[in-house]
């Protein structure tokens, strides 16, 4: 996608939200609520600006946080842990608004700037933990090519027809190089595709796995985390590779070792469990049967939606996306109306 259509989408979408805050204000389209609503989150921390921030939606400030947690309460939502939600929305007596926070990857700034701000609302929440994040074994491709790009004036890389040079002097090229090497990961096998992206940073001098150890919690801090009554950990997988492109047998794997890893860090054995990327294209149905199968009683998506009691281990989540960080987009958010107005 070129960074024209990026920022005119990135318009089209804030003026969407800036339009169902209003309707909702005004009470209009009231059916288009769900009972209750998953956020996903990933980092919490003070922004710094970068002149190339190509994950700049997976990131929110504590303060955006603290408001969400203060509009939601004022808008009548509870808070409530994840694996509460299928026997709430089972209950045709209880018809209550609530509002369960998801965070995935394991990132070190959940505990420093995320934590405070849960335990000074009372809120729960659930963070998704993949084992070779926390272990330290496996890089993060998407933080490795931040670095990278923003480091280099031009790389090569050999996408399958010899090596070629990527001019990366603009921004737009740098996008353009970004979206090329991810889709170059989703293509194919995921596991092979990751190690070149590794080998093209260590020939610039980066090594992805300091990335990794630098930005994910480790065992100890994990406990440290999970002694808080408002913190469960969940499981995100041992590789964070997309399960729907694997053979059924791996995926089973890493789905059950990810929930042996969690449970041998905090004494329990976790409920949920948060599907790498999460997309229709990266998860899908033998993935949700797999997850009921291995006993878990709830297993989310990225993909946006209001939860069901009819699809626990399939449930869809609504993104608190860092090019959106103010209170009335969640009102908007919350509220249904772009959904509704997007057929979903």
């Amino acid at each position: 996608m070129g960074q024209w259509k990026r920022r005119l989408k990135r318009i089209a979408i804030g003026g969407g939200l800036e339009a169902a805050w209003l309707a909702s204000a005004a009470g209009l389209m009231k059916e288009a609520r769900g009972r209750g609503v998953i956020f996903t989150l990933h980092h919490v921390r003070p922004h710094v600006a970068q002149p190339f921030e190509p994950n700049q939606h997976l990131e929110i400030t504590p303060e955006f946080l603290d408001s969400t947690l203060r509009r939601l309460r004022r808008m009548g939502y509870r808070f409530v842990p994840l694996d509460a939600v299928p026997s709430l929305l089972s209950d045709p007596q209880d018809d209550r608004l609530f509002a369960a926070f998801t965070l995935d990857d394991g990132y070190r700034n959940n505990l420093i700037h995320a934590l405070p701000v849960f335990e000074r609302h009372q809120a729960p929440f659930t963070i998704f933990i993949a084992q070779g994040f926390a272990e330290g074994s496996h890089s993060i491709w998407w933080e490795t090519l931040a670095l990278l790009l923003n480091r280099e004036n031009s790389i090569e890389f050999n996408f399958g027809r010899g090596r070629e040079r990527l001019a990366l002097d603009t921004l737009v090229r740098k996008w353009d190089a970004f979206d090329r090497l991810a889709e170059f990961i989703h293509r194919q096998d995921e596991s092979r595709a990751l190690a070149e992206v590794d080998a093209l940073a260590r020939r610039h001098g980066i090594e992805p796995l300091d990335i990794t150890r630098k930005l994910v919690m480790g065992p100890q801090e994990l406990r440290k985390l999970s002694a808080s009554p408002l913190a469960s950990l969940g499981a995100h997988t041992i590789s964070h590779r997309a399960l729907a492109r694997l053979p059924h047998a791996e995926a089973r794997i890493e789905m059950e070792i990810s929930a042996d890893y969690v449970e041998s860090i905090t004494g329990i054995r976790p409920r949920t469990i948060a599907f790498p990327y999460g997309t229709k294209e990266a998860t899908k149905g033998r993935e949700a049967e797999l997850a009921a199968k291995l006993g878990f009683a709830v297993a989310v998506t990225t993909q946006p939606g209001f939860p069901a009691a009819s699809q626990p281990t399939y449930m869809p989540r609504i993104s608190l996306n860092g090019f959106y960080q103010r209170s009335r987009y969640v009102s908007a958010l919350a509220s249904g109306i772009p959904l509704k107005l997007l057929g979903k």
